[in-house]
């Protein structure tokens, strides 16, 4: 099978290594820039795994997360955190809202890869 991860991203640079890096593993990547919006993308895309920014420009990526745990339809949708910000309380506000992971920025091609395929494997 192959996962559709949709990626919530607002640098362009950061979305397309990282849909280069999934892409070749054999997912299929879907990108969406904008944290307005983001929860209508989701409900759009159906991802099995969603890679979701902290800092998006409207909406912060935590009030996008908590929307979508308070929502039967998404509740369970595995969530990657990604972060410039890696402080323990970004941390520990993220698994407070509900994030599957957290990554902090810069990350590895091999640390992405390895948590995508054990979030979609659950």
């Amino acid at each position: 099978m192959t996962a559709h991860v949709l990626l919530i991203e607002d640098e362009p640079n950061i979305a397309e290594a990282i849909r280069f890096i999934l892409t070749r593993d054999g997912c299929r990547v879907s990108t969406h820039g904008g944290g307005v919006d983001a929860v209508a993308a989701v409900h759009a895309a159906r991802p099995d795994l969603l890679i979701l920014d902290l800092m998006l420009p409207g909406v912060s990526g935590l009030d996008i997360l908590a929307t979508l745990r308070a929502d039967p339809a998404t509740e369970a949708l595995p969530v990657l955190m990604l972060t410039a910000k890696g402080q323990d309380r970004d941390r520990e506000a993220a698994e407070r809202a509900g994030a599957s992971r957290f990554m902090s920025k810069p990350f590895s091609n091999a640390e992405i890869i390895a948590s995508v395929r054990d979030l979609v494997a659950r």
